[in-house]
């Protein structure tokens, strides 16, 4: 049987059949089309009004919930300034030197207020920052002491052994000789008569009664010494910890006294007074913001 070719499938099988775009009328535009191209929607004086009402309000009741409240100044301020400038330069507004002048006054007084609270809050912050700092210091000034003290310490020790080793060693050696003359049997027979033991037990008597004196006033001269080290470390001690204490009740002063605050009350009433500039704007003209408003 020979070998038969299979028809080839056209590539369009199984294709959907393409649709032809429907054309768009002259001069009808398509539906759902919106604005023309390049027409852009212009807000009416209500609509105006409204957004830069509700902006102000919003902005007006803006908390700042972190600190340091100062860095957000700069910001809300910028805010407020746009929102105004966009309630002027919008077509359905006429705005009037009176108006401006309440504008100026409104945000020249919520500036004057910010700057102040600015100053207070940096001032506060930058005594808190020197109050820690001395903190840091003062301890750091007691751990030096201590470690001063420890090391004056064993060095006193150190130099008291070395002084008082030999002359015990010494009053030691006249104990033992003291004891044995002592001990000694005087007579006519015995080699050492009673003068000469009583002299030797003088003389060794004496000799142990200098060196005990010795060894006192070594004792005495350290004890001083040491009584010196610790009333000087004690002295030092004290006054670092008084440091210490005084820059923690500063810091508790500033803490519980006039809180830094995020200015809330004189935004608020700022942004109050620049929304009664512009009703009071819309009660002089509204015959001409009417008409501007009317499309």
């Amino acid at each position: 049987m020979g070998f038969q070719q299979r028809a080839r499938t056209p590539r369009d099988f199984g294709r959907r059949p393409r649709r032809n775009k429907a054309q768009t009328k002259p001069g009808k535009r398509p539906t759902g089309s919106g604005n023309r191209l390049g027409e852009e929607h212009v807000a009416t004086l209500a609509e105006t009004v409204d957004r830069t009402v509700n902006s102000l309000s919003r902005l007006g009741s803006q908390r700042f919930a972190v600190s340091p409240f100062h860095e957000h100044y700069d910001r809300w301020l910028l805010s407020v300034r746009t929102i105004l400038s966009e309630f002027e330069l919008n077509p359905a507004v006429n705005v009037d030197d009176r108006f401006r002048e309440e504008c100026s006054k409104a945000l020249s007084g919520i500036e004057l207020i910010l700057k102040e609270r600015r100053v207070k809050e940096m001032s506060k912050d930058d005594t808190v920052r020197k109050a820690n700092r001395g903190i840091l210091d003062a301890k750091n000034l007691l751990a030096r002491a201590e470690r001063e003290h420890a090391t004056k310490k064993n060095q006193i020790a150190g130099e008291r052994e070395h002084a008082i080793k030999p002359v015990a060693m010494s009053l030691g050696r006249l104990r033992e000789e003291l004891n044995r003359i002592v001990r000694m049997r005087a007579g006519f027979l015995r080699g050492i008569s009673k003068k000469a033991k009583t002299e030797k037990t003088t003389e060794a008597a004496e000799k142990l009664d200098y060196t005990k004196k010795e060894l006192a006033k070594i004792e005495q001269s350290y004890a001083f010494e040491q009584r010196k080290l610790e009333s000087e470390f004690e002295k030092s001690r004290r006054k670092a910890l008084e440091q210490i204490a005084n820059y923690q009740r500063e810091i508790e002063d500033l803490e519980n006294g006039v809180q830094a605050d995020d200015a809330l009350d004189a935004r608020e009433a700022a942004c109050d007074a620049l929304i009664d500039a512009v009703n009071s704007l819309l009660q002089r003209t509204p015959s001409r913001q009417e008409d501007l408003s009317k499309p």
